[in-house]
């Protein structure tokens, strides 16, 4: 059968049965991004102004408690072995996976959306109102996406991996979409000089990268963003 994007087979990858140690290690910095980034007007500050001594306490308390949790295997990626054998297969999604991924979802969407609402203020009216957007704004949506988490409703976080094959290459699109709009934002706001025509430049590139990156992830041409069929015995990053 032909697809119009780039599909992976189950059974044409290689299966692992056991996570080494350093793949396990390595995963364990992501989630302490995740959670470090929870508590978003204080990361707010820490862009903004350079950090404080909250900044520093908070980080403590999410390395301590993301590391306890990987050393017993409750963080993805982190296990001894991989939860998810068969994308196929109608298989309870555990607690601590729902958890991480739902806050991964706000990490990623929160941050975007707010910083796509400042940018479009900031054209539209000349003024900078990120503090404000950020302090009214960013609880909303945690309370929102951590509600639809709960609900099983985004993608990587139902209460079945069933849809893994597909679910992951969402989650995965995003991740490039948002990190690359994020990246390239962050590299304009440091170069570029204030004025209403780089508040244009900085929006029109923003959401250029945002749109192009989700075109390439739904078109599988991005690490990760294929969806893989049904097979034999398969993995599950």
């Amino acid at each position: 059968m032909a697809y119009s994007v780039k599909v992976e087979y189950a059974d044409a990858r290689r299966m692992r049965t056991r996570n080494k140690p350093w793949y396990r290690v390595a995963h364990w910095p992501i989630w302490i991004w995740v959670f470090f980034l929870a508590p978003g007007p204080l990361t707010f500050d820490l862009f903004a102004r350079g950090g404080s001594v909250n900044n520093m306490i908070w980080l403590g308390t999410v390395i301590v408690l993301t590391g306890i949790a990987a050393f017993y295997g409750q963080l993805p990626g982190a296990e001894s072995a991989p939860y998810i054998l068969r994308f196929t297969e109608d298989r309870p999604n555990p607690l601590y996976r729902r958890i991480c991924y739902t806050f991964a979802w706000n990490a990623l969407l929160n941050f975007a959306l707010l910083n796509l609402a400042g940018l479009a203020v900031a054209v539209a009216t000349g003024t900078w109102y990120m503090k404000q957007i950020y302090a009214h704004g960013y609880t909303p949506l945690l309370v929102v996406i951590l509600a639809v988490g709960a609900l099983g409703v985004l993608p990587r976080v139902r209460r079945s991996t069933q849809g893994e094959g597909w679910e992951r290459r969402y989650f995965y699109g995003t991740v490039w979409a948002v990190t690359a709009a994020q990246t390239v934002l962050l590299i304009l706001w440091k170069t570029l000089p204030r004025s209403h025509a780089t508040d244009i430049v900085q929006l029109t590139v923003y959401s250029a990268v945002l749109v192009g990156m989700g075109i390439a992830a739904a078109f599988g041409r991005l690490p990760r963003t294929r969806p893989i069929l049904p097979g034999e015995l398969m993995v599950a990053d």
